[in-house]
């Protein structure tokens, strides 16, 4: 064999090597994710409030965001995100990534699991439509913790509440100022369809996710109290993936049409 077959052979062998490999780290992100949601809501006194946990329009899930701090800081992690279609339903995963910066006086590096409660239409299309800086886009708050929390009005309504754990603690915490974008790379990997939009895979048409969504997607059917759909049963990911439905412009979401997600987002890797 020559050596430019060799070296042919050697390029072939890493390249579905990294294919292979980055399915499992996409699988093994949505384990990760569903862990956090069924550690975090397993401790009533400890967790997002039922109410509103049900009146969520989508949910992020961040485990492992990293915090580093030394006068400047940063924080950054990856995770998924899933939000409710027009019958009620909970959408495909769509893989996301936070980053985030800030100034203080605080050394080291912390890392938590981040929970993201999205209480209305505008924020989540702002995630979809690229990115979505908390705080400035959207109203970002501490969320709410426990059975005891009240739904009371007087404790404002923003339109992201934020959650995170650290070395077992879980608290409503404040990130204004970290950016939410669409992984552009992971989406194309999971979902084996180069170009994939996150509105396409949120779509009601949208592609079926290969098996390792459903245990996501039953979680999140559990803690929100909500009826079952076939996005819960998806099929493995050796059957062929059916081609998304292009998203509705915006008179969908008005009038309650199939598609809830009008805005397209920019490639992001």
């Amino acid at each position: 064999m020559s050596i430019h077959h060799r070296l042919m052979t050697v390029v072939l062998s890493l390249a579905l090597t990294t294919s292979a490999l980055a399915g499992t780290r996409e699988d093994a992100r949505l384990a990760d994710a569903t862990a956090v949601l069924n550690d975090t809501q397993s401790m009533p006194d400890s967790s997002v409030p039922n109410w509103l946990l049900q009146r969520a329009e989508a949910i992020a899930v961040l485990p492992t965001v990293v915090k580093v701090s030394m006068i400047f800081g940063g924080r950054g992690g990856k995770g998924v995100l899933s939000a409710r279609d027009t019958n009620g339903h909970w959408s495909n995963p769509v893989f996301i990534n936070l980053a985030g910066g800030s100034i203080g006086f605080q050394a080291g590096i912390q890392t938590s699991d981040i929970i993201l409660i999205f209480t209305t239409r505008r924020s989540l299309e702002g995630v979809t439509g690229g990115k979505l800086t908390l705080g400035v886009d959207a109203s970002v708050a501490a969320g709410p913790v426990g059975r005891q929390a009240s739904a009371a009005t007087d404790i404002g309504l923003s339109e992201v509440y934020c959650y995170s754990r650290s070395k077992g603690l879980f608290a409503g915490v404040a990130i204004d100022g970290s950016i939410i974008t669409i992984d552009g790379s992971a989406n194309e990997s999971y979902y084996q369809h180069p170009g994939i939009l996150g509105s396409e895979i949120m779509a009601a048409g949208g592609p079926m996710a290969p098996a390792s969504a459903r245990p996501l997607l039953q979680k999140l059917e559990h803690v929100t109290g909500t009826t079952p759909s076939a996005k819960s049963t998806p099929a493995t990911r050796d059957s062929a993936p059916s081609a998304p439905t292009p998203p509705s412009d915006g008179r969908a979401l008005e009038s309650g049409g199939a598609s809830s997600f009008p805005l397209d987002d920019k490639k992001t890797h």
